[in-house]
């Protein structure tokens, strides 16, 4: 049932959902989780002392083949005095060779982090019969700046330089500062239902978990490893959406007893290697549904970051060979306040 409470920013809150159990004003929600017995409990998982950048590059997918939204990344040299400041001759009585550049991107184009500002929901939080925007633990549309119309939107709009969004509450800034790191613990769906699309519910991640003997617990970082983004780098920036439609297994958001473990898991976050994390685009046509059940549920109702398009194959295959799951896992996202998304190059240490 809704609980009900004096919040300032909800009377009701979505029926499976934690606000108000980290605190009012939270805004990393299970990161909470992830102690400081968890990041000993991960330092103690390194072993042989070998590191797994877990990022693609950051030009990859590659085109905007995926996401007609988000674009490869753009380098310029900078200007110096109003020169181009690319092998640029610092002082001609001396010297030195500088360059500067700067880059454009697109915060969720490759591997990534979303912050919990990434998604809301509608739905009557204050009670009076009307549905309202809602972000994780009750933070609103008003706290989310951005512009009335697509004036100030993309690239070829709006003044240079200026920014025109940005997250009052709940922004990327917010996961950054808690470091991100501590146990990672590798679920290989590859491994046990092939390279081809699959739709992973409760009882064929259970089978996994028990076939490994996975136990997930509090403040655990869980990486899903399904082969997406390998097959992804192996396209070279030319990706074929057919082929990657057909690819790799996916998460089903639309299973409740799935949302129920991840909740009662006490899991801090979840990290794949596809798209998306959850099956998507939405296999239902109710309107009513939400069309990324499981980003709702995460983002949204219990302030579970989730990671998309990691790098997970080789290590995924390293510690099948050694017979482990579990490893330290470092994994801060950009600093940039404000920001709903951002990249990151995870490492995990084993």
């Amino acid at each position: 049932m809704p609980h009900s409470n004096r919040n300032r920013r909800w009377k009701h809150r979505p029926e499976g959902s934690n606000w108000g159990e980290f605190g009012e004003d939270d805004q990393i929600g299970r990161m909470h989780l992830v102690t400081a017995g968890k990041v000993l409990e991960g330092v103690r998982q390194v072993q042989a002392g070998r590191n797994f950048v877990l990022s693609l590059p950051l030009d990859i997918p590659g085109r905007s083949v995926l996401n007609p939204s988000r674009h490869p990344p753009v380098l310029r040299p900078t200007l110096r005095k109003g020169q181009v400041n690319f092998k640029c001759l610092l002082d001609p009585r001396r010297p030195d060779v500088l360059s500067d550049d700067l880059a454009v991107l697109h915060l969720q184009y490759s591997t990534q982090w979303d912050s919990l500002a990434h998604a809301g929901t509608r739905f009557d939080a204050d009670g009076d019969g009307l549905p309202e925007t809602r972000y994780y633990n009750g933070y609103g549309a008003e706290d989310m700046q951005g512009p009335a119309g697509v004036e100030g939107c993309g690239l070829d709009s709006g003044p240079p330089y200026a920014g025109t969004s940005r997250a009052r509450a709940l922004g990327i800034e917010q996961l950054a500062r808690t470091g991100v790191q501590g146990v990672g613990v590798m679920i290989d769906l590859e491994a046990h239902f092939g390279p081809g699309r699959t739709l992973v519910g409760y009882d064929k991640l259970r089978q996994v978990l028990d076939a490994e003997a996975i136990e997930v617990g509090p403040g655990d970082l869980v990486c899903v490893h399904t082969g997406y983004a390998e097959a992804l780098l192996g396209m070279q920036g030319n990706p074929d959406s057919a082929v990657l439609a057909e690819t790799g297994a996916v998460l089903d958001g639309y299973d409740a007893r799935l949302l129920r473990w991840i909740d009662e898991s006490g899991l801090a976050a979840i990290a794949s290697d596809n798209l998306a994390v959850e099956d998507y685009p939405s296999r239902s046509d109710d309107p009513c549904c939400s069309a990324l059940p499981l980003h709702t549920h995460c983002l949204v109702k219990l302030g579970i970051h989730l990671g998309e398009l990691w790098r997970l194959t080789p290590l995924a295959h390293w510690l099948r060979a050694h017979r482990r799951h579990r490893f330290l896992l470092t994994a801060p996202p950009l600093d940039l306040p404000g920001a709903v998304g951002s990249p990151v190059s995870p490492v995990a240490t084993v």
